[in-house]
């Protein structure tokens, strides 16, 4: 697809804006990755995958809640969210697996082995790179993953491979559809207003939502039983999360992705959308540094 402004993205990104930001940035192969590494100097590292279209402020509160159980936390904005570069490339699981790898070479995080954490299409960049580096994920979590809904005509991949179509949809219609997907993620409204506010103010830099329909053309969230499966085969430990009331990746899907990932663990977070480390922080904490500390704890023993 033809890159292009949208109407109301009335900011480009800069090194001066970027000063006055929070969080650190790093260049990349592909461009600026903003970041924010923080935590106990000594606990062992979550990396967070985010979703289709969260800046890294999504994470905040799951990362102050594992702070304070001792794990150190990296999570960053994908290329075309947040304050991370919106790159003239393919957005697809292949630039966003390499943003991670190389983040965490620059970072010096490849010594010793991690905890990857991937939510909605998160998900599935994760277990890409889980498959890519298997010796360097110690524990992988997925939290309402994407990729099991049955493909169809209607599917985004499907429907947006017409680069022409594609991007008549994305100038046309593209705010209304990402308003749209932000209003089924979470069941509490004052928790969706924060969502919206904290995705859209991102969304005035260019680029912002040709990043967006561009994923959607070139990443399927559709018919990705087979990377489940690869991913059930590495033999990581596996966490599986989901929210019992999630519009997005419905909980019906969660036995098929049982039997698929073999995950050492699941559970299904009462009460709760799409994104539970958004709106369930502390429940999400919870099984994360349960799952973390009793492997950890097995390695000791």
């Amino acid at each position: 697809m033809k890159y292009f402004v949208a109407a109301g993205e009335d900011r480009r990104l800069t090194a001066s804006q970027r000063h006055a930001l929070r969080g650190s940035f790093v260049e990349l192969s592909d461009g600026v990755t903003h970041y924010e590494l923080t935590g106990p100097e000594e606990g062992e590292v979550v990396v967070m995958a985010g979703g289709l279209t969260v800046p890294l402020f999504y994470w905040d509160r799951l990362v102050s809640e594992l702070h304070t159980h001792g794990l150190k936390t990296l999570t960053c904005s994908a290329y075309g969210r947040g304050y991370s570069d919106r790159v003239r490339a393919r957005y697809d699981e292949e630039l966003f697996t390499r943003q991670l790898a190389e983040l965490m070479d620059q970072l010096g995080l490849t010594a010793r082995p991690l905890h990857l954490v991937g939510t909605s299409m998160g998900a599935l960049v994760a277990m890409t790179y889980a498959a890519r580096y298997r010796p360097s994920v110690a524990t992988l979590t997925l939290v309402g993953p994407a990729g099991l809904a049955k493909p169809q005509l209607t599917s985004p991949h499907r429907l947006l491979r017409n680069d022409l179509l594609a991007g008549v949809i994305a100038r046309r219609r593209g705010h209304r559809i990402l308003r749209s997907h932000l209003g089924h993620n979470v069941r509490d409204p004052a928790l969706g207003a924060q969502l919206t506010e904290m995705v859209l103010d991102a969304f005035r830099f260019e680029g912002s939502l040709y990043a967006v329909f561009d994923t959607l053309q070139h990443l399927p969230v559709a018919g990705r039983d087979a990377l489940f499966r690869q991913t059930g085969m590495l033999g990581i430990p596996t966490l599986l999360l989901w929210g019992d009331e999630d519009e997005v990746t419905p909980l019906a899907d969660i036995d098929t992705a049982r039997t698929l990932l073999k995950p050492r663990h699941h559970h299904v977070i009462p009460a709760c959308g799409h994104m539970a480390p958004f709106e369930r922080p502390l429940d999400v904490a919870e099984e994360i540094v349960r799952f973390v500390h009793a492997r950890s704890e097995r390695l000791d023993s």
